[in-house]
């Protein structure tokens, strides 16, 4: 009888966790329902309006009406416009340089505002504003940067060797030595430094997640490794990086999106400068290769770091 009643009461709780877990289900899809709808009768249409045009051009016997040409829009987009290849691949080169500066220092700065301080609240105010102003004036001067390096056909990686920024790499070499071994980091650093106000405005999203994951680790965790005498250094690689594995893949994501489809992307920008000059076809089939592009690092990003994130089991 014991061991029945037991079984019943482990029915029970299932029971109950799975009728918990349906109505969290149906508040999120509330809560999802208004994207839905706006993307539904907003946002596809549009989006089918865009795959068509890719596949279409203006007819040359009556302007009036289009001409399905196929595939004609995305060959020439890749093999006869030399630009757009080179901007793509420049564009990519930048984000290996990006994306990891962006994680490492909302990281670092995460770390030092989770910790107890006079005027932390001020601080992260601080570190958040640039998000903020970002958004106006300061986005269209960067939009502006972005064009005239674009039209001075290059982009900056933080690599010069003429002195333009903060440091050059020739420094860095005659700093540390002209190591081969030590040329990638060196020039990860130096492109660290060279772009650090950019690095900063768009770090701040990040900066609040990681700060969030910091705080839901429980302080009884901390207090154990500190009883068990662990150094801090032991600490944050054992407790604080696994605990906050699923933040990294979150802001890993958002940050790739967010320097994908910012306006001062010279990707974007070459495209908008293709529609304002009349190339609405073939504009449009750039707009679906770099599309394909971002959503295909998107799942190879998310699944190389899914690999490895870490996720606390809780007891119910």
């Amino acid at each position: 009888m014991t061991n029945e009643l037991k079984l019943n009461n482990v029915k029970k709780k299932r029971k109950k966790a799975a009728s918990l877990d349906k109505k969290k289900a149906r508040a999120g899809w509330i809560f999802v329902l208004p994207f839905i709808i706006g993307f539904v009768f907003i946002y596809f249409p549009i989006i089918f309006d865009s795959i068509k045009l890719s596949f279409y051009d203006i007819n040359p016997l009556d302007s009036q009406n289009l001409m399905f040409v196929g595939w004609d829009n995305y060959s020439s987009a890749l093999f006869e416009n030399p630009d757009f290849v080179q901007v793509l691949v420049e564009g990519l080169g930048q984000m290996v340089f990006d994306i990891p500066a962006i994680l490492i220092f909302s990281l670092f700065m995460a770390v030092l505002l989770n910790q107890k301080m006079a005027g932390r609240a001020f601080f992260r105010a601080i570190l958040f504003v640039p998000v903020i102003i970002s958004t106006g004036i300061m986005e269209y001067v960067a939009q502006q940067d972005v064009n005239n390096s674009y039209m001075s056909g290059g982009i900056n990686t933080g690599e010069e060797k003429d002195g333009g920024g903060f440091v050059s790499l020739m420094d860095l070499n005659w700093l540390f030595g002209d190591s081969p071994a030590l040329e990638p980091l060196m020039q990860f650093v130096t492109y660290m430094i060279n772009n650090i106000f950019n690095i900063v405005n768009r770090s701040g999203v990040q900066m609040l997640i990681f700060l969030s994951g910091l705080q839901s680790i429980s302080p009884a965790i901390y207090e154990s490794c500190q009883i068990d005498g662990a150094s801090a250094w032991e600490t944050f690689w054992k407790i604080t990086f696994p605990m906050i594995s699923p933040m990294i893949l979150v802001n890993a994501v958002y940050t790739i999106i967010d320097s994908f489809t910012t306006n001062s992307n010279m990707v974007m920008t070459h495209i908008n400068k293709q529609y304002d000059n009349g190339e609405l076809y073939i504009s449009s089939a750039m707009s679906w290769i770099y599309f394909l592009i971002v959503i295909g690092i998107v799942a190879a990003v998310a699944g190389i770091f899914s690999m490895f994130v870490f996720y606390q089991r809780r007891n119910d």
